[in-house]
Order: C-alpha cells, then structure tokens, then sequence
C-alpha cells in the first residue's frame, strides 16, 4: 500500500471514530506550541522566552534515585503538609495534581456531564477553561469582563441554574488584573446552592494579600486553584494544587489518575516548600516585581504603546497599533512575547514576560530599534 493511501485510510477511520465534539475543536496554542521550531534553530541567536509566564530564573535542586523503581504515592504526603502549611489550609483540603491545568479539567469531569452541564467564564481570561470543557463535551457560556476588567456581576449572575462551574482568574491572565474580593464574593453567594466558584491563583503571590485561600472554610461552593510554575520558577516540573472543601476534593479523588505525581516532581516540589525554597521564592518574586516596575516606566514613554490593565501578575499587557509589525520583527530577532489580539477586547494587544535584567534590556532594545526603523524616535 503507497504511503499517500495509507494516510488517507487512517485519516478516513480517524474520522469515523473521533469523539464528535472534537471534530471541530481548536487545541489551546501554548506559548511552546506556536514556536516549537524555534527550539530546533540551527541559528547562533539564542531565543528568548518571554511569551509563557515562566520565571527568568532556573534554581538546583537534589534528586535522590532510590525509590524511583516504585510507583509514585498518588498525593505525596511531603507536599501536602508543605503546601498546606504554606497555604493555610489543612491536608483534607488540599489535592495535588500535574499543573493546575489537570486541576481544572478534574473539576469538569467531576462535577459536569458530558453533553448536558455547562461552564461559566469572563473573558478575555486564560484560554484552558474553554478547552478543557469542550474536550469534556460540556457547553461553555460567557459573561465577558466590563471594559475596565472588572467582573460584569449582572452578566454572571443571569447564569444562575444554567452552570455547573463559574471560573474567574485572579490577578487574571492576560489583563493582570485582580477581581475585587466583594465582586468574588457576591458571585459565591449567589451560586451557593447550584455552582462551585472556582478562583484561579496562579499568579497569587505576585498579590498575596488578594488571596481567598482563608476563605475556604466561609464558602463551601469555594475552590482555588494554585500552581508552582510561576512564582516558584517550576514551570518544568507541572504540579498544581486544588483548594477546596474536603468533599470537593474526596470527590477529585475518585477522577484522579492512580499516579499523577511523578516522584522526581514529588522531591522537587517539596524541596521548593521548604523554608529555603519559600525565602528563595519570596526574593525571587520581589526581584521580578522591582523588574516589572522599570519595564513599565520604560514601555510607557514609548511612541504608540498604550499600557492596559494592570500589574498584579509577572506580566505587561500592552496596546500597539503597529501590533502585527512589531511582534514579526520580534520574532524575527528570536524574541519572543505573546499576541493576546484574537481575545475580546484586545485588539493589537501584547503581553510580555517580566524576564531577567539582560532580557528585558535586550527586549526594550529591539523595541526601540523597531521604532527607528519606522523613522519615530523612541
């Protein structure tokens, strides 16, 4: 059988076979997946990453091999107690997962049926609430942000009955917004008795103080999901937790796979909750925001940049008008930041990374090279 026929068998039982909803779905692009072949450049030019909310900094950590021939405990008890101490909450309300990403779509299995529940998001937000309730089969509607990216609380509450899940991000990813604790909690009190609230805090210890994680216990529909990929420079590593009352996570246990968390994550992850690990994180994070600060003050002066939203996060959201122009040239010098223009509201925006000293200057450099080209001083 040629090659070309063979492609067109699999392709045609492929078809036949694949779920229905996923005939028409558009998988996430994450920041790897629109410049993987970046990573394979034969070019000298190094990449810079400064599209996928990763921290600039890369930090060591011991491995011990021993016990890599067993099978991973399925919530590894050294990172229970240390996130749970760390986060204020006790080990019953605590599960850990492969990046909060798996936390959001275990809330969908658990608690929406396929083809008959559906979820509620305010957009522009993160990208994998949608996507995960689509692969699961279950509707997604919509209440979006006002203008100023503030929850529109008629909107959401107009879904009352009609949703199994309200998901709001805060500081939300892209405005880097945080959602007002009263505007969180008029949402709680409204689903009480019909929808978990699910607030999405990876980006919390860039805006400790907005956290509901002590809330836990005022809100039963409360869940909050957290993550070591940002502040804690973990990234590579995809764990995640999921804050809850403990029979939402009792019932996260049933839907969990027998082994999410690889063993050398386990070590890593409590190493990084260690005393070391969080003093290391909280220093990591000021050098970040102190970043961040000059980056603002340096974006701002400059022609055509408009900044928009806020700064609660480890991210600069921006409006451009030569958006398409400047994120090419960019591109084309293997700098790399994240086009945000295709959600509502944002058109001709760009977010960027904080990343470290040498990055962002190298970034601010181009920036202003882009501009000479265009004949505007910058």
């Amino acid at each position: 059988m040629s090659q070309s026929n063979n492609k067109a068998m699999v392709e045609g039982l492929v078809d036949r076979l694949v779920c229905e909803n996923l005939k028409v779905l558009v998988p996430y692009e994450s920041a790897r997946r629109l410049f993987a072949a970046s990573d394979n450049s034969q070019d000298a030019q190094v990449p810079v990453w400064l599209n996928a909310n990763e921290s600039p900094f890369a930090n060591d950590y011991e491995l011990d091999c021993d016990r890599l021939n067993r099978y991973p405990d399925c919530q590894p008890s050294s990172v229970i107690k240390f996130y749970a101490a760390y986060a204020g909450v006790n080990n019953k309300q605590l599960l850990v997962s492969r990046g909060a990403d798996e936390g959001i779509e275990l809330l969908i299995r658990a608690f929406c049926t396929p083809g008959q529940d559906r979820i509620l998001i305010c957009p522009p937000t993160y990208g994998m609430y949608a996507i995960s309730a689509e692969t699961c089969n279950v509707g997604v509607e919509i209440a979006p942000l006002n203008n100023d990216f503030s929850l529109d609380i008629d909107a959401i509450k107009s879904f009352k009955d009609a949703v199994n899940i309200v998901f709001i991000c805060s500081p939300n990813n892209p405005t880097g917004t945080r959602v007002a604790a009263e505007q969180i909690e008029q949402v709680l009190e409204h689903f009480s008795d019909s929808a978990l609230v699910v607030v999405d805090e990876a980006y919390i210890e860039f805006d400790l103080q907005s956290t509901f994680a002590p809330r836990l216990t005022d809100y039963p529909n409360l869940v909050i999901l957290r993550t070591l990929s940002k502040a804690f420079a973990l990234a590579g590593i995809r764990c995640g937790f999921t804050l809850a009352n403990e029979a939402i996570i009792h019932t996260l246990l049933k839907v969990i796979a027998p082994y999410p968390m690889p063993e050398p994550v386990a070590q890593i992850a409590a190493q990084a909750l260690s005393a070391n690990g969080l003093r290391l994180m909280n220093e990591q994070v000021k050098a970040i925001a102190d970043e961040k600060s000059k980056l603002k003050q340096s974006l701002q002066i400059l022609p055509g940049i408009e900044l928009i939203g806020d700064d609660k996060a480890n991210f600069i959201l921006f409006r451009c008008g030569q958006k398409q122009a400047l994120m090419d040239f960019l591109v084309s010098n293997k700098m790399f930041i994240r086009d945000q223009s295709k959600q509502r509201n944002l058109a001709n925006c760009l977010r960027i990374t904080v990343g470290s000293v040498q990055q962002n200057a190298q970034l601010l450099a181009l920036i202003n090279q882009f501009y000479q080209t265009l004949g505007t001083p910058a």
